[in-house]
């Protein structure tokens, strides 16, 4: 069970790295289109795996409480999104295609604020994946080994685009390649070391499961709204994006229920 664990963890820190890693192989700077399809599809994900790997498992785990069975949910929900929230107004950080930093004021280059842009909102799904594992861990109802891979699986596909979005921006802003590439990488570190804070915490707390994966879902969903929705929508032909978010939705949707 532990090396299953760990390979679920690592696996989303791959797809990150192997997307960074088209940095290494760009030619020129990435197209608009390119952007707005790679973030659709991204939200997409998100926006799924929020439902099926988190909310609908959140009110199964308190099914106990019958008609009520929602609030666990809801509070854990509103939780996330204020966590978002306040780490938005906490940490200094720039959000590729705006001029605009969000945050504290700070001297810390463009590069780098860029870079904590992308750190912030794989926070989220870092904690989405060590909810799932939690849950598995003290047998939670409807959670599995299985289950918990394939949302890992899900999230490093759409880690995948992440880290192109990451590096090739940067590079653009003058960083060598190598340097983009590994800055893009590291940018998914914060995953990983999310999960594992997650699951140390749901064994202090163990009969606050249900609240634990809606607050993952929360954090992720407003990393959805706030970001990659406008992201994907934005400029002339914004439908590229918004084909793009059905099918990774639809992809995950079809993952979690095929698989999980």
């Amino acid at each position: 069970m532990i090396q299953e664990m760990i390979g679920g963890l690592l696996i989303p820190f791959l797809g990150t790295t192997l997307g960074a890693a088209c940095v290494l192989f760009q030619k020129k700077d990435m197209h608009p289109h390119v952007h707005r399809i790679l973030t659709g599809f991204a939200a997409g994900v998100m926006v799924a795996a929020s439902i099926w790997s988190l909310l609908i498992p959140a009110m199964e785990e308190a099914a106990d409480m019958g008609r009520l069975s929602f609030l666990p949910a809801m509070a854990g929900f509103w939780l996330g999104i204020l966590f978002l929230l306040f780490l938005d107004f906490a940490i200094p950080h720039l959000h590729l295609g705006s001029n605009e930093t969000e945050g504290p004021r700070t001297n810390l280059k463009k590069t780098t604020m860029m870079v904590l842009a992308v750190t912030l909102h794989n926070i989220p799904e870092g904690m989405a994946i060590g909810a799932v594992y939690a849950g598995v861990l003290m047998g939670g109802d409807g959670m599995s080994v299985a289950g918990a891979l394939t949302l890992s699986i899900g999230i490093a596909i759409q880690n995948f685009p992440e880290g192109a979005i990451i590096s090739m921006p940067l590079h653009g802003e003058g960083e060598s390649r190598p340097k983009a590439f590994l800055m893009g990488a590291l940018s998914g570190i914060a995953e990983p070391a999310a999960a594992i804070v997650t699951i140390l915490a749901a064994g202090v707390v163990v009969p606050m499961l249900p609240v634990l994966l809606s607050f993952a879902a929360g954090a992720m969903m407003y990393v959805v709204v706030e970001e990659l929705i406008p992201e994907m929508a934005s400029g002339n032909h914004s439908n590229i994006g918004t084909i793009a978010f059905t099918a990774g939705f639809t992809i995950m949707m079809m993952l979690d229920v095929a698989l999980g």
